[in-house]
């Protein structure tokens, strides 16, 4: 078994984006199921990337691709509760970006659920591996994280 996560503190993330919880987010079990927190992951990356002039959905020539994703719940949030989704950056590679998410309850310290996503820059067009753009990998510096954990 692997060792025990370390759950994530708010000053471990540089940027927050506040999120409604939907009527539909919630499932059965009076709460919002799981694959909706990748929807948010997606949502507070690209929102940090439009918002930066990074990314122009449809003409941007360098896009970036989700390779891989995970996340690990500490406890249930539900509509109608508004979450905010904490953004750092892990590590910067050449044509990778390993991003660092927590979804934190309105004001909590500490994240109800953190996760990870990994960008690759492609060319749009051919759908290949490139160097992350410069005035990208500038701005993605100012959110490299510092764990308060470690």
């Amino acid at each position: 078994m692997a060792g025990k996560t370390i759950r994530a503190r708010r000053g471990d993330f540089r940027h927050f984006l506040a999120i409604p919880t939907r009527w539909s987010d919630n499932d059965a079990y009076a709460h919002v199921n799981n694959v909706v927190y990748y929807g948010w992951f997606d949502t507070v990356v690209n929102q940090w990337l439009i918002e930066k002039g990074h990314l122009d959905i449809a003409r941007s020539p360098v896009v970036s691709l989700v390779v891989e994703t995970g996340c690990t719940y500490f406890e249930s949030v539900a509509f109608p509760e508004m979450v905010e989704a904490g953004l750092a950056v892990e590590r910067i590679g050449t044509s990778s970006i390993v991003y660092a998410i927590g979804i934190f309850r309105q004001g909590a310290t500490l994240a109800a659920a953190q996760g990870r996503f990994v960008h690759v820059c492609v060319d749009r067009a051919s759908q290949t591996p490139v160097p992350i753009p410069a005035a990208l990998r500038d701005d993605l510096a100012s959110l490299l994280r510092i764990n308060e954990n470690e």
